[in-house]
């Protein structure tokens, strides 16, 4: 998948962000922050290949769901050879979550995991997605997201309030990972 990855990066490197996978020291704190464990309806937001993926699946109740959205075909390829009847995968952007998430049933988000590249995209399309994630998340729930600096964190400020930083010097490049709770 690694090869891909960087294929891939390298080819749409606006919609990836990147040219390297998340690392498993990521993927395990975006897991833990986001609380994945306890929820049963879980979104991940620009999944890329899988990287976070199936971390996220490891650490799931075996009665939970994952809503994964993903805009690269190439990748939406990969993931749907992910043997887990727990897991949906849209290939479509995440302006439309609350379509999907009403087409599959997903009332809420208990959980909303996210690697899309909003550096990337305007302030405006930021917003709108993040209050889309804030509109569909259960009280109390959280949203995760990667960065690679700190440049949109204000954005995610004007959305959810407080907002906690974590540093992982162990990817490459070296990763924030931003993490917020609904109020």
């Amino acid at each position: 998948m690694g090869i891909s990855f960087v294929r891939q990066g390298l080819k749409h490197l606006k919609e990836v962000g990147t040219i390297t996978r998340s690392s498993s020291f990521v993927s395990k704190m975006m897991v833990k922050k986001a609380r994945i464990k306890d929820a049963k309806f879980i979104l991940e937001l620009g999944a890329g290949d899988g990287a976070i993926t199936q971390h996220i699946l490891d650490a799931m109740q075996k009665d939970a769901k994952l809503m994964i959205f993903e805009v690269n075909p190439e990748f939406c390829k990969q993931l749907r050879k992910i043997p887990d009847n727990r897991l949906i995968v849209v290939e479509d952007t995440a302006e439309r979550l609350q379509e999907y998430m009403q087409q599959y049933q997903f009332p809420v988000a208990n959980s909303v995991v996210s690697a899309i590249p909003f550096v990337m995209l305007s302030d405006q399309e930021c917003e709108k997605i993040l209050k889309k994630c804030q509109d569909v998340m259960h009280s109390g729930s959280y949203f995760v997201q990667i960065h690679y600096s700190l440049i949109k964190k204000k954005l995610y400020q004007k959305v959810f309030g407080e907002v906690k930083v974590k540093f992982q010097p162990l990817n490459l490049p070296p990763a924030f990972i931003l993490y917020a709770q609904k109020s």
